[in-house]
């Protein structure tokens, strides 16, 4: 559909913080909130949860589903691919597809701190994962839509912080991204995290500031023209990369 806007809201459903934090109070607390005001909203998203997360709360899973949201694969037990051997990094690959197959078909992965060494994406064509969101503009990433290892790699556009900026230095940053814009946030960002980590960006607005600010934020782009979509969709709507 030429001249659309297109934008992605995408969540890394894991633990608090990893791996400063062995909590899941964004699971359990910070989701919900999360759901409740997609439904407000009227925008379907992509939720990219780790498989251990899957294994403890899978009522929580199966929500994500039933609210009509995509299941993505975040890993299994958040691992940087970076730092482990290809032999042990497409093992946690395949144990998460094992069990978040379970609840939906598995067509979208982002690897966990946005670490995507050259072998993931030929071993996710091979699991028949079509599209991947593990690479980020903001840390050297080409904007826009293209193919590796025959994966439709779809780059974040920021990091997730920034969605817990004030709004007028958010307003700014949106009005110079390209498209397809992709957004991401951590269930756990949505709990007050002063006090349990050091790191400013880690801590800065969380919490109910976090929460309304993503209202503000999703408002925002509906208002702009933006249309949200689940990663999966970005292919068709926006044509397809080349090979």
């Amino acid at each position: 559909m030429e001249g659309q806007r297109i934008a992605v809201m995408s969540f890394d459903v894991e633990r608090d913080a990893p791996p400063y934090l062995s909590t899941y109070r964004g699971v359990e607390q910070g989701l919900p909130r999360i759901l409740d005001l997609l439904d407000r909203l009227g925008i379907k998203a992509t939720f990219f949860v780790t498989g251990n997360v899957a294994l403890r709360y899978p009522d929580l899973v199966e929500e994500i589903v039933k609210r009509g949201h995509e299941l993505g694969s975040h890993g299994f037990a958040h691992i940087r691919y970076d730092l482990v051997s290809p032999r042990a990094g497409a093992e946690d690959v395949e144990k998460s597809l094992d069990v978040l197959s379970s609840f939906s078909e598995i067509t979208s992965f982002r690897a966990p701190n946005l670490q995507a060494p050259k072998w993931l994406f030929p071993l996710l064509y091979r699991l028949d994962v079509r599209c991947d969101s593990s690479t980020a503009i903001y840390k050297g990433a080409p904007p826009g839509i293209r193919r590796v290892g025959g994966v439709l790699e779809i780059p974040a556009s920021v990091t997730s912080s920034v969605l817990r900026l004030p709004t007028l230095l958010q307003r700014l940053i949106y009005s110079l991204l390209p498209q397809p814009l992709v957004l991401f946030a951590h269930p756990w960002e949505f709990t007050d995290m002063r006090g349990r980590i050091s790191r400013i960006d880690m801590w800065y607005n969380t919490g109910d500031t976090a929460l309304r600010l993503l209202e503000w934020a999703l408002e925002h782009l509906q208002n702009k023209g933006y249309r949200f979509v689940r990663l999966c969709e970005v292919d068709a709507l926006m044509g397809r990369a080349p090979r």
